[in-house]
């Protein structure tokens, strides 16, 4: 086990490295998922998908926030926090209960949104995405920081 981790400094990438550092963020908006090592300091890779559903990021042209907090229940750590500015923040553990209700929650979230996107959402969203491959990465990075990717 290393030292924990106190900050992230984000890193945007196409594609997330097969070895991560300790301490960066990578980030891929081509493929709306970002990648950690664990913040306590275990060595395990924590991913976390950006989707409307799962994780969103804010970026200020400086720091990185991810919201909800990240609950690594399935880990031996146990650990979980929240990103905030390119910070850690330890949060509190959660009994049984309280991952059991956090998960359904997150199916609920889940149904909800692709019960209500339909087609046309999709297909809009796959036109988008088609338009968006002749861009390089930074510039669709830009492009959905800015909300001009919709």
């Amino acid at each position: 086990m290393t030292a924990t981790i106190e900050d992230l400094t984000p890193r945007f990438v196409e594609f997330i490295p097969k070895y991560l550092e300790p301490g960066v963020l990578y980030i891929s908006i081509e493929y709306a998922t970002t990648a950690h090592k664990c913040a306590c300091g275990c060595g395990e890779k924590v991913v976390l998908p950006l989707h409307p559903t799962n994780w969103k990021m804010t970026f200020d042209g400086v720091s990185v926030t991810m919201r909800p907090s990240v609950g690594n229940w399935g880990f031996p750590c146990r650990s979980h926090y929240l990103i905030t500015a390119n910070r850690i923040v330890w949060a509190g553990d959660w009994d049984e209960e309280k991952i059991q209700a956090g998960r359904h929650h997150g199916q609920a979230q889940k149904s909800d949104w692709y019960g209500r996107s339909g087609g046309s959402r999709n297909l809009t969203r796959a036109k988008a995405s088609e338009s968006n491959r002749s861009k390089g990465w930074l510039q669709r990075a830009l492009d959905r920081l800015l909300g001009h990717d919709s």
